[in-house]
């Protein structure tokens, strides 16, 4: 199975990146979804018929899915929605504004992860690809698993304890009812489900496509996000710039536009550089269904193979050394400066700008010692020495 991702800022053309690359792997034979995660969607529009909430087919071999968040909701947390409904109930909230302080933020995002995790899983698909929502709401969404994770390992199994053994003192005492093991199964179930889906698009076969126009505060926001998709473990396999102006017949203000747009593309190759960059010319019209979307997708992709596995090496890696072991973490773009790191017991905890990573160490190395961590060719490695037996 191969999985793409496709992101970028809103307004770039993501979804009609990723709705022609569907389409061209639909075309060559493979059972292709197609689905969102964002809320807004729009692949409805991109192909130009309507779609429904399970998979709907448009072409041979090509399904579209837009996930009714509503009817997952329903699905998935009934039973957390309904404790915090009787805890809104408890204080005196009355139900429709209950109800409607019981969606969670997000939710929706969420739940379409857990769709396609459901999607992958069923065996129904040669290839997936994800129309995802813009940059930072994916950044987001995409290092929920291992937060989430955290919580579930450190915080909830004594939480649940100590709420099974004082539920009825709390219940009597408070007047609010104390959430049952049917609310906890719930949480460990959406855990659960979330670990897979970070293991899913963590793997070999999956990888992430930035999308970008050449644009300068674009190409930025471009580079950020690689370097934060490197930090949580996801592998970037090349990026699209779509609508580039062609030198070719350009008047007098065009070539202004094609001058400007070749100072950031030569940029992108920089900032890129190692990764396969695909250019999507300027269109006078929208792609919009199949004939126009595949259009799009082999004038971008030319000869290369759309689906080809990345090459490009995972972005965290152990090696042993003499004297004990170096963890390499991908980040490109990101200066010494930029870093805060600490060892937290078993953890490492890695914290760029705004964005912070916990990652849990292999039993191997929470036996070693931290020696030093150095930015080298856009990767961060911290090397971990060997500790005598008996030392602390």
């Amino acid at each position: 199975m191969r999985i793409i991702l496709f992101t970028g800022k809103g307004g770039v053309g993501k979804t009609t990146a990723a709705a022609g690359t569907a389409t061209l792997a639909a075309r060559s034979g493979q059972r292709t979804l197609v689905i969102s995660t964002d809320a807004a969607h729009s692949l409805a529009d991109a192909f130009g018929v309507p779609i429904g909430a399970d998979p709907t087919e448009v072409a041979r071999d090509l399904h579209v899915q837009q996930v009714d968040a509503q009817q997952r909701f329903e699905q998935s947390w009934l039973d957390i929605q309904g404790y915090l409904l009787s805890v809104l109930d408890a204080a005196g909230v009355d139900p429709i504004t209950a109800e409607e302080l019981t969606v969670i933020p997000g939710a929706e995002e969420v739940l379409a992860l857990l769709e396609l995790r459901t999607q992958v899983l069923s065996g129904e698909w040669d290839v997936v690809v994800v129309d995802c929502a813009p940059t930072a709401e994916t950044l987001r969404l995409l290092a929920l698993p291992e937060a989430l994770g955290w919580y579930m390992d450190r915080v909830f199994p004594a939480e649940r304890r100590i709420v099974r053994a004082l539920r009825p003192v709390l219940t009597r005492a408070t007047g609010v009812p104390m959430p049952a093991d049917t609310v906890f199964d719930a949480v460990e179930r959406l855990h659960r489900e979330l670990e897979e889906v970070r293991a899913i698009l963590t793997a070999d076969h999956a990888s992430v496509r930035l999308v970008l126009t050449p644009e300068t505060v674009v190409v930025a926001e471009a580079r950020r996000s690689l370097t934060t998709l490197s930090l949580y473990g996801y592998r970037v396999d090349g990026v699209i710039a779509n609508r580039v102006f062609p030198a070719e017949g350009a008047d007098e203000w065009r070539q202004q536009w094609v001058a400007a747009q070749a100072a950031v593309l030569a940029e992108v190759e920089q900032s890129f550089s190692g990764l396969p960059i695909w250019r999507s010319p300027y269109r006078s019209a929208e792609p919009v269904g199949l004939t126009a979307l595949a259009e799009f997708a082999i004038g971008a992709y030319a000869a290369e193979d759309a689906l080809a596995a990345p090459t490009t090496a995972p972005p965290m890696s152990v090696t042993r050394t003499r004297t004990g072991a170096t963890l390499t973490i991908a980040l490109p773009f990101v200066a010494k400066s930029d870093i805060d790191l600490a060892r937290h017991g078993d953890e490492l905890v890695i914290t760029v700008g705004s964005y912070r990573r916990l990652i849990a160490l292999p039993a191997a190395l929470s036996r070693h010692a931290v020696a030093g961590a150095r930015i080298d060719d856009g990767a961060l490695a911290v090397r971990f020495r060997a500790q005598e037996a008996g030392s602390a």
